[in-house]
């Protein structure tokens, strides 16, 4: 017992010592081990025109020979193919890439 109030205490000072972007990442960290249900809808206009479901992460390309940040972001997700945010034994997991320049949302699934 007396070991697991000493452990929290510090794990909490040690976390209230990070600056917010370090406790940002430290909270991305975590989620990108744990996972995330997330879903990415692609809009043209005010229309959702694609829907992934089930998607863990979105990750930035990252150039071959220069390592430099790429203008697109990619993932692994179930391909919505009727936006009814129900992933159907008809509907398979996929590869995606969007654009930094496409208007898309990324947010944990509700349902």
């Amino acid at each position: 017992m007396r070991y697991t109030i000493i452990t929290a205490l510090a794990a909490t000072l040690l976390l209230a010592s990070c600056t917010q972007e370090q406790q940002n990442k430290l909270g991305r960290d975590i989620q990108n081990w744990t996972g995330t249900n997330g879903v990415l809808e692609v809009y043209a206009g005010d229309k959702v025109v694609r829907r992934w479901l089930k998607v863990d992460k979105l990750s930035t390309a990252l150039g071959t020979d220069d390592n430099k940040p790429r203008a697109y972001r990619f993932g692994y997700g179930v391909l919505d193919e009727n936006l009814n945010f129900v992933a159907e034994p008809t509907e398979k997991k996929v590869y995606f890439e969007v654009s930094d320049f496409s208007h898309y949302v990324f947010f944990e699934n509700p349902h």
